[in-house]
Formats: C-alpha cells, structure tokens, sequence
C-alpha cells in the first residue's frame, strides 16, 4: 500500500500538478475547503497533510488554516501537518508550527523539496506507528524495556531463554544500560514470577552495614541491634534477588556470598542457626569483574558462580533507531503526567538527538526528555527544550571514530539548516548529491 497524503488546497491548477507529480509515491487525497478536508480526512485518515492556510470562503485570509489545522490535530494529535505559505507570511507559518504543524514549505512549491520533507515526515509517522504496535504487542515483562533494534531484539531473545532456568546470571555494562530492567524481566518471565524481586545496590550501602542488610541479624548482636532483622536474602524466598553493582562487595562479604550461592543457606550476623534459602540471583556489575579478579579485589570462583550466563546492553549509541523511539516513548509518557500537548520534535531536535554520543545512554536520555517536558512552551521539542543547542557526539575515540562524529555533525547541521534539501545540503558540504547519500548511508543516518 502506498503512503496516504491528503492535499489541501483552493488552487484547483496547483492540487491537480501536485497530485500528478506525487501520484507515483503516494495515495493522494484532494480537498478544497474545510468541509471537504475534514471529510477526507475521517474517511481516509492520511499519515500526512499539506495545507494551504488560505482556503474559502475567506482565501486572503489564514482564518480557515488555522480552523482546519486545529480540528485535525484535534481527531489526531500526531497527525504530520505541512502548512503551504506565501513568501511573505513566515509569521503565519511560525504560529502554525507553534500550534503543532509539522513543518511549513513557502509558495511556489518546489515539488523535489516537498519530496524530502515528506519522505521525512513519513519516516517519523510510521517511528511512531511502530512504536505504538510494538507497545501494544509487546510481552509485559519487556514493556518498559523499549527497542526494535537488532542489538536489543539478541537481548530479548537471550532474556526469554535463560528466564527457564534458576541458573544465575550476571549483567554487564555502562550505568543507564537497563541493567536492573533486565533483571526484573527475567523474574517476570521465570516460574518465580509470583514470588517477589528484591534488589539491593551493593555499592550504596555502608561497608558496616550491608551485612547485616543482606544477611539479617538477631536481637543484640551489635549495638543498635533492638530487634531481629530479616535479611534481603531471605526476603527473596521463593523469587529473584537481584545484587546490583556486586563488584563493590567486600571481599569479606564475598566468601559469605559464594557459600549462600553453593548451599542455598544463610546465617544471620550474630545467628547460629543456617537458614534455607530458595532465591534466584541475578548480578549486575558497569566495571570489569574479570580485571576486578585479576588484581585480587573481586573472587574469582564467585565471579565464575554468578556468570553462568552473562548479558551485556548495548550502549545507546550502539542501537540502530532506537534513539528515537526511545524519546517519543519518553515524551508520551512525560507529556501525559504533567498533561501537556506535546506531539513530537521539531526537525533541529531530532538532528540534535540523533547526533548526540549519549555517555549517559538511556537514563540521560529519559532526563533529557523529562526536561524538555517541562520547559517546553509550544506543541513540539526544541533542541533548547532539551539542553542540547550544541550537543554534538563527544570524546570520540580514535582518529577515524573522530573524524566519522565530525562528519555527522556537520551532514544533520547542513539537513537541518537547509530544512533537509538535500541538494542545497551537498552543496553546502561542497559535494554532491550521490556523495551525500552515499555519506549518510555510512554514517547510519536513516531517511529524510
């Protein structure tokens, strides 16, 4: 099926040019007027509008514009609108932006720009399309675990196998990663499901006290110690215990930890009686264990009980697309607790969240998001929405990683400030078209 695109417009000369020239490509819809758009619109619900602002009975003004882009927006909030301007009304097409228009073209169309406009405006509605079937489809226990990326499609694939089984598992990787996602979806996957998920931070808490934090300890057995304490492992009976950032375990602690792993009983600290214990670990560590075993400060027959199986996220840079359906996800979520009409990102946004390196991954991303929520005034994400007017990829690695940043830098800076004209972008860059495509193959920029 081709893409539906609705034209509006009172120039029967220009509907009839600009349907032959994009017939081709697209299932196009004409409409002259208000009633008439609002009709197509309902029946046919296009992915994509172009709309001349001055429509009848009153064409010299932007009254009926304006009237039929808020009853659009009004039956769908994400629908793309392209406002079709003279070239002397930029402050007409800065309020309809403003009012949630995707983006505005000035008259006389030029129908090989509109072509890239619409190709990107189709790109972001079927990203948001895809997000939403993925979240409708997706199992519970991945519902807050977003991505349709190879990398993260291998994670879930490897989340449902070893969910089977009680064997332990180790998760590694940088801070921000979904470490603790993870781990919650493999409880929620397991025959353990039921029983509960009982995580502890392992570098968060005092060397003096987490012990007795994970082990419990009995009345009097040190001072302060008015009551029996049950520890976190035995809370975890019948379910899942999740040690975050196990590497920062004393090592002390560690001997006690591998005998729990090896014979499934604890003894709380000031205790004689051993406890049985029926919990599934799971481990999450951002440092290197086996280096952490290497110079002594981490064992290594207890690294080698609780990796088993190992799973490593991968960063979020290293995640095809899933940058921005990870910020469209962010952006319904936040936009809905602080009741805010937000439909999306401005062009400049977008380029500025695909070009950042994201050092943080996807918890920066959320509070990046979470920010532009809140300071946002119109109905779309600015790039200063999100504190990120000049966020290029940092601290690139390496001589080629360098040059390859830089030079993505600078092809979505030519996009977004040619409006993604990609034959004035390549003549900016001082290269051509072909090259230009060819460049953006290479540096996984996807279409525009």
């Amino acid at each position: 099926m081709k893409p539906r695109l609705l034209i509006i417009d009172d120039d029967e000369d220009l509907r009839t040019q600009m349907r032959w020239a994009l017939g081709e490509e697209y299932d196009v819809t004409l409409a002259e007027d208000r009633e008439s758009a609002l009709k197509a619109f309902q029946k046919k619900r296009p992915d994509i509008v172009t709309l001349d602002l001055g429509l009848p009975p009153k064409p010299a003004s932007v009254e009926e514009g304006f009237a039929v882009l808020s009853e659009i927006l009004t039956i769908d909030p994400h629908a793309k609108i392209i406002v079709i301007t003279g070239r002397g009304e930029k402050d007409h097409a800065l309020r309809a932006v403003a009012d949630g228009a995707y983006d505005f073209l000035n008259k006389p169309v030029e129908i090989d720009e509109l072509k890239v406009m619409l190709k990107r405006a189709f790109y972001l509605a079927g990203l948001e399309r895809e997000h939403s079937e993925m979240m409708s489809a997706v199992q519970p226990a991945f519902q807050n675990i977003i991505g349709t990326s190879p990398q993260m499609q291998e994670i879930f694939a490897t989340v449902r196998k070893v969910a089977t089984s009680d064997i332990p598992v180790l998760i590694t990787g940088e801070s921000g990663t979904g470490k603790e996602l993870i781990a919650r979806a493999i409880h929620d996957l397991s025959d353990r499901r039921k029983g509960p998920f009982v995580a502890i931070n392992c570098g968060a808490i005092p060397e003096n006290l987490i012990e007795s934090e994970l082990f419990g300890h009995e009345k009097g057995s040190f001072t302060g110690a008015h009551i029996q304490r049950t520890g976190r492992i035995e809370l975890a009976q019948g379910g899942t215990l999740f040690l975050d950032e196990i590497g920062e375990l004393p090592l002390a602690l560690q001997v006690k930890m591998l005998r729990f792993l090896q014979e499934q009983t604890v003894e709380r600290v000031g205790g004689r009686e051993l406890i049985k214990v029926d919990a599934r670990v799971v481990s999450a560590a951002n440092r290197n264990l086996m280096e952490a075993t290497a110079n002594g400060s981490f064992r290594e027959d207890l690294y080698f009980r609780i990796s088993v199986i190992t799973i490593q996220p991968p960063r979020l840079k290293e995640r095809d697309g899933d940058v921005l359906l990870l910020s469209y996800a962010f952006l319904k979520r936040y936009a809905a607790q602080s009741r805010k009409k937000l439909t999306g990102f401005t062009p400049e946004a977008i380029a500025a969240l695909e070009a950042y390196n994201w050092p943080g991954n996807v918890r920066e991303l959320e509070n990046k998001i979470k920010r532009a929520v809140v300071m946002a005034e119109g109905k779309r994400v600015k790039p200063e929405d999100l504190d990120m007017e000049d966020s290029g990829p940092k601290q690139a690695v390496g001589l080629k990683d360098a040059r390859e940043a830089l030079e993505r830098k600078m092809v979505l800076d030519a996009l977004a400030r040619n409006r993604d004209n990609m034959t004035r972008a390549a003549e900016e860059l001082g290269i051509s078209r072909p090259t230009l495509y060819d460049l953006m193959e290479k540096l996984g920029i996807g279409p525009r």
